[in-house]
């Protein structure tokens, strides 16, 4: 039975992003639902019939469903081990989950100040001093991981994983807000962009027309 991930608007839900690259990056099959976000009470009621939360993503798998991005990822590494979504070694593994919950939980300075549309001209905008604590955490996880395993690969953790998925909009979000970074975080955000999964969300979303007024304040 083929997987269902029921997603948003590409140009906009970095939630959806999560689990769709996961998937998509991964190899494992599945059916894509797209369900435009903010669009009217419709579209409300059509999120509300796959998932009881009434937010995307959502992942049906015959009769479970499982919804929030960290959750899907979670699952699919448990139904999927050959993907090996998580390190294999426990330090390793703990670490990569350590991180990947601290962004699902975290920084939302600079979710609120740079929300994800890759609509957007690319132009910098003044950051809070929250935000700018956010970018400083995230580089400096990113740094640290390319330290301790950049002998194993290019991503965080050597090979694509979900830890990958999970900070891939805020790529996006450093590269459209033209957010000064180090270099060593630089090339990997020049990696995750050059992951062929990554490019075909990005060229998605651009091509989608629907504009959401409440996302195009910034």
């Amino acid at each position: 039975m083929t997987l269902k991930l029921v997603i948003g608007n590409k140009n906009y839900s970095s939630w959806s992003m999560r689990p769709w690259l996961a998937l998509r990056a991964s190899g494992i099959s599945f059916e894509e639902i797209f369900v435009p976000l903010y669009t009217g009470d419709a579209d409300k009621q059509k999120i509300l019939s796959f998932s009881p939360a009434g937010k995307v993503p959502t992942l049906i798998d015959g009769d479970i469903t499982v919804w929030d991005s960290l959750a899907i990822i979670e699952y699919l590494a448990e139904r999927f081990p050959e993907a090996r979504l998580w390190p294999e070694d426990r330090a390793c593994r703990a670490y990569a989950r350590a991180i990947s919950a601290e962004m699902h939980s975290g920084f939302q300075a600079l979710r609120g100040e740079c929300g994800m549309n890759l609509h957007r001209p690319i132009r910098p905008i003044t950051l809070s001093a929250d935000a700018q604590t956010n970018v400083a955490r995230i580089q400096e996880i990113w740094t640290d991981c390319r330290e301790r395993y950049g002998h194993e690969g290019p991503f965080l953790f050597g090979a694509f994983g979900a830890a990958d998925a999970m900070f891939a909009p805020v790529v996006h979000r450093f590269r459209t807000y033209a957010i000064e970074v180090a270099p060593q975080v630089k090339a990997y955000m020049e990696t995750m962009m050059a992951l062929p999964a990554f490019a075909q969300w990005t060229e998605a979303g651009l091509a989608e027309t629907l504009v959401i007024d409440r996302f195009e304040q910034v």
